[in-house]
C-alpha cells in the first residue's frame, strides 16, 4: 500500500514543503484546465485528478486549508472528494484550518451548526475515514465526540519557540473561555454571546511586570486580541506576545503585529507573516496514525 497526499490549492505551500522533507508520501497535485488554471473565467472551480482510478486500496489524504477562499475552497474540496467517491476511494482529510469552525452551535433560533453539518456530510456522504484538524475552534464541543475527528494542536510548538526566545518565566494565558476549553490554559474571561458579539472581563491573575503570552487559535478581525492587549497593558504587563495558530484575515494580523511585542503565527494558512512551520507536525501526525 502506498501513501498519497492530494492538496487543494490552499494547501500547496505545505504539500511542497512535505515533498522537500520525505518520500513517504507521493503528492498528487490536481490537474489544471486548458487555460492552465484552477478556475474558469467565471470563477467556477475546476478539478481533475487523472490518477484517481489508481488510488483504490491505497492510503489517500486530502490536505486542505479553509482559507483564503473558504467558499470556493469548500467547492474544490467537495469536487476532489466526489472524484474519489466515484472511484471507490475512502480518503482521510487533513484540515490545517477548518472553515466555518466558529459556527459550531446554534446560537440563535433559525441558525444551524455549520461545523457539525460539514463534518457529518464528509463522514457519511463522502465516506471519509478520519478527519485531522489543527486546533479546531469547535474542539471540546460534545457533538465532536460522535465523529472520527482528531484534533492536532500546534500550541506546544508555539510555546516551545517562545520559551526559546524569551526564557522560561512567561505567563501563558487564553484570551477567553473557548480558548480554555480547547487548551486547558486559564486566562481572561471572554464569553461568545453569538456569532458576532463577545464579552471580555478582566482576570484575577496578577500580570504586573510579567511577560504574557496569549494563546489563541485564530486571528480574524483581531478584536479579541486587541482587547486582551489593552487589559494586559493596563494591568502592568511588561511584554505581551501573541501565539496564534491560524492567521485568517490579513487586516487583523496587521493590527496585532502593531500592538503586540511579537507575533508567532503558524503557516496553516499561507500568510506572509507566518513564522512557524507546521510541516513536521503534519508528517508526525500522519506517520504515527
Amino acid at each position: 500500500m502506498k501513501n498519497f497526499i492530494i492538496p487543494t490549492s490552499s494547501a500547496e505551500h505545505l504539500a511542497k514543503s512535505i515533498l522537500d522533507r520525505t518520500k513517504a508520501f507521493e503528492i498528487i497535485f490536481p490537474d489544471i484546465n486548458k487555460d492552465k488554471k484552477r478556475y474558469f473565467p467565471d470563477e467556477e472551480v475546476y478539478v481533475r485528478i487523472l490518477k484517481a482510478n489508481k488510488l483504490k486500496r491505497n492510503r489517500v489524504i486530502v490536505l486542505y486549508s479553509g482559507m483564503p477562499k473558504p467558499n470556493q475552497g469548500l467547492m474544490e474540496l467537495e469536487l476532489i472528494l466526489q472524484i474519489l467517491r466515484d472511484n471507490n476511494v475512502k480518503p482521510e482529510i487533513f484540515f490545517t484550518y477548518f472553515p466555518y469552525g466558529m459556527q459550531d452551535k446554534v446560537f440563535k433560533k433559525g441558525e444551524t451548526n455549520v461545523a457539525e453539518n460539514l463534518t457529518e456530510k464528509l463522514i457519511n456522504y463522502y465516506q471519509v475515514k478520519k478527519i485531522y484538524i489543527i486546533d479546531a475552534h469547535f474542539w471540546g464541543r460534545k457533538w465532536a465526540k460522535k465523529y472520527p475527528v482528531v484534533n492536532v494542536s500546534a500550541v506546544p510548538i508555539l510555546i516551545e519557540k517562545v520559551k526559546k526566545d524569551f526564557g522560561q518565566g512567561i505567563l501563558f494565558l487564553s484570551p477567553d473561555l473557548g480558548g480554555k476549553r480547547r487548551t486547558k490554559i486559564s486566562g481572561m474571561q471572554k464569553k461568545r454571546m453569538d456569532s458576532f458579539q463577545v464579552k471580555i472581563t478582566t482576570s484575577n491573575i496578577n500580570l504586573k511586570g510579567r511577560i504574557i503570552g496569549v494563546i489563541d487559535d485564530m486571528i480574524k478581525t483581531g478584536g479579541t486580541l486587541l482587547k486582551f492587549q489593552e487589559i494586559a497593558k493596563k494591568s502592568g504587563a511588561k511584554k505581551i506576545i501573541a501565539l496564534i495558530t491560524h492567521g485568517v484575515i490579513p487586516a487583523g494580523i496587521s493590527k496585532i503585529k502593531k500592538k503586540y511585542s511579537k507575533l508567532y503565527l503558524t503557516n496553516t494558512i499561507c500568510q506572509k507573516e507566518s513564522n512557524i512551520d507546521i510541516t513536521d507536525l503534519i508528517l508526525k501526525t500522519l506517520l504515527e496514525s
